[in-house]
């Protein structure tokens, strides 16, 4: 295949090339996917086998998010200046490989490290798929190949917890081990068929201390925020939470003074994007911890199943499939600031109903109504945030508004898992005991819906119509008619 410096020649979306390209990133971007939404279903059967504490389980969720959130600007970065399918392929076959790891896993503490090693494989890719493309089609082909992709990414959602449940049904090591085969295509397509290209204005030198320094920050405040929910406020902890604080606080610098940093300063200061991301690092906080516990008390208190308590989930992916486009639409004609406000306040609400699961719990009476009740406030605020996060930035900065926007989001979702089930006193081996984990469940709903109560709170105050800097050709929403399922982090689980 000839490289090209930049884009490579216009590409249309039903022609045999782009129908490859886009299963391509379609297949690479599920791989992620996929595994976000389905290890959440299967933490009950890896805490039993292992005999893990909840503290371990939380680092099963959050080794993967802390690597992918640390290097996922970095891993975009790559991809520019080396070549995106190169990079796209990288991290497809670490992906693969660290799966493997995490399958075979002999103890907890080997799944944990295999995890983190995901997370550096999807940081590769993920950013790799949006990226392919947008450097292979152009103009309406563009908008087109975008809105499918999502489209085919909110199936993906829509599928992945059932596939999950169905396989922790068999064994949990499956849930990892179906990564392999799914990568091997992945890869033989995208070498076949997929065109490379580089941008030829890429930053010629990496962030490399804004990565290291990010990376550290947020792992050492992670691990003190999972440890005090243990071992309470020791030394070590509070000494390794101020170091993160310190880290983080040193990366700020650093991107201040860095001659291509990963997160630009010129971003924030509009008002705008500033309020915007503060409102999503508090709403994906609250949807971090929500899919992590809502499912395991669906196992732990409820007895359902893991295929059952997986599939329970579904009518939230489903809902943003049908609304997520008339959200967007609406947002862009009244603005996003009624939409979210009201959207994030429907949420809440489903979750203050969720906190009443417990024994003996009905689906249709009690699960469900939550549930699609949960699903309709996302709907109406996702979507618009997203637009709001793109629209706050100028064209030169669009992309990398995008990807400021969802390391924020899963930084949040690492945070949010570490301290809110410390917070709501869920500690040791409380999901074996069903009296234990509902009352630590009941207060971690209480505090996430508090979150999304804040959340539109300042969407009310912070988002007021005001002048955008989108050109009026930039992508609009109604473009993607299911961008707000999968942005900013492709799936809220």
């Amino acid at each position: 295949m000839t490289e090209t410096p930049g884009a490579v020649d216009d590409i249309r979306m039903g022609s045999a090339r782009g129908r490859w390209i886009l299963l391509t990133t379609v297949l690479g971007s599920g791989l992620a996917l996929l595994d976000s939404t389905v290890v959440n279903v299967a933490l009950e059967r890896i805490g039993d086998e292992f005999d893990a504490s909840f503290a371990a389980l939380q680092w099963t969720v959050n080794g993967y998010t802390l690597t992918l959130a640390g290097l996922i600007l970095l891993g975009g970065s790559l991809g520019d200046r080396f070549g995106r399918r190169r990079i796209f392929c990288i991290g497809v076959v670490w992906f693969a490989l660290a799966s493997a790891l995490c399958g075979l896993a002999p103890s907890v503490e080997f799944l944990i490290a295999g995890r983190a090693l995901q997370g550096v494989g999807g940081a590769l890719l993920t950013p790799g798929s949006l990226a392919l493309i947008s450097a292979s089609f152009h103009g309406s082909d563009r908008a087109a190949a975008i809105g499918a992709w999502s489209g085919l990414g909110g199936v993906a959602g829509a599928i992945g917890p059932f596939l999950g449940g169905w396989l922790v049904e068999w064994t949990w090591r499956a849930v990892f081990l179906i990564n392999l085969p799914l990568a091997a295509i992945v890869l033989v397509v995208a070498l076949r068929h997929v065109p490379e290209s580089r941008d030829p204005d890429a930053a010629r030198h990496l962030d490399v201390p804004g990565t290291v320094l990010a990376v550290a920050g947020l792992g050492a405040l992670t691990w003190a925020l999972t440890a005090a929910g243990e071992e309470g406020g020791t030394l070590a902890v509070w000494g390794t939470g101020v170091a993160g604080v310190l880290a983080l606080a040193a990366f700020v610098v650093v991107e201040r003074r860095s001659r291509a940093p990963l997160v630009p300063g010129e971003l924030f200061a509009s008002a705008r994007f500033t309020g915007a991301n503060i409102v999503t690092l508090l709403v994906y906080g609250a949807l971090g911890v929500h899919f992590v516990l809502v499912v395991l008390q669906l196992q732990v208190s409820a007895g359902f199943s893991p295929l059952a308590a997986g599939t329970a989930m579904l009518p939230i992916t489903l809902i943003m499939l049908l609304l997520s486009a008339r959200s967007g639409r609406l947002a862009q004609r009244i603005g996003p600031r009624w939409p979210m406000t009201v959207g994030l306040l429907l949420a809440a609400a489903a979750m203050l109903w969720l906190s009443r699961i417990g024994p003996g719990a009905s689906y249709l009476v009690d699960v469900l109504p939550p549930v699609a009740l949960f699903g309709l406030g996302l709907a109406g605020t996702v979507a618009p945030l997203t637009a709001t996060v793109l629209d706050a930035a100028d064209d030169r900065h669009a992309g990398i508004a995008s990807g400021v926007n969802n390391a924020i989001a899963r930084a949040a979702g690492l945070l949010a898992v570490a301290l809110i089930p410390a917070l709501a006193g869920i500690s040791g081996t409380d999901y074996d005991d069903p009296v234990a984990f509902s009352a630590g469940f009941r207060t971690a709903m209480i505090i996430c819906a508090g979150l999304l109560v804040g959340g539109a709170v300042l969407s009310a105050v912070l988002l007021r119509p005001g002048p955008s800097v989108a050109s009026p050709t930039r992508f609009r929403t109604e473009d993607c008619p299911h961008c707000g399922v999968i942005a900013p982090q492709q799936h809220p689980g």
